[in-house]
């Protein structure tokens, strides 16, 4: 038995393992459970703020934007220790607001869709119910936002779901917006 729970672990490290480039990336709107173990005053439930900022006790105001999980119960960490020995910090996301794209257009639910991290093209014109029959599907654009510029990829419906230039079902991000003419 020992040695099949070492098999598994070595394969899953090696092929299906959580890699940093999987982990959640907080953004503003998301709902977040801190605690630190052994101080009932510091288990807090905060709201990332539009600026991307939390605010916890003793620390105060901690950007939270752009940081995983993991990555944000390190900086508590790191920042409470000059207030108490060792604190054990855990930080779960307890609701996902951030991760928002939009399908636009001749599509059956047009709308704005709360996403996980790895959503394609594909997968949200499913969520939107697909493309009507008015849709203009070889014409579908995606718009990205690159700080004060805009980025625009183009997608192939017909071609796509024939199994042909698969690359344009790209992995969409937190923001983008499908266009269906």
């Amino acid at each position: 038995m020992f040695n099949k729970v070492l098999v598994f672990l070595l394969v899953f490290s090696v092929f299906g393992g959580v890699h940093a480039k999987d982990a959640y990336v907080i953004g503003p709107g998301d709902v977040l459970s801190i605690s630190v173990w052994k101080e009932e005053d510091m288990q807090k439930e905060v709201l990332v703020k539009p600026d991307g900022a939390i605010s916890f006790p003793l620390i105060g105001d901690v950007n939270a934007k752009g940081m995983s999980t993991s990555d944000l119960k390190n900086d508590i960490s790191n920042r409470l220790k000059e207030f108490i020995p060792n604190p054990v910090v855990t930080v779960s996301v307890l609701k996902s607001n951030s991760n928002k794209i939009y399908v636009i257009g001749k599509v059956i639910r047009p709308g704005e869709y709360i996403t996980s991290n790895y959503m394609d093209v594909l997968q949200a014109l499913s969520l939107a119910g697909g493309p009507n029959p008015f849709a203009e599907t070889d014409e579908i654009k995606i718009i990205r936002r690159v700080g004060d510029d805009k980025e625009v990829y183009e997608f192939d419906y017909d071609e796509v779901m024939s199994g042909n230039r698969l690359e344009m079902n790209i992995i969409l991000k937190a923001g983008d917006t499908v266009v269906v003419p």
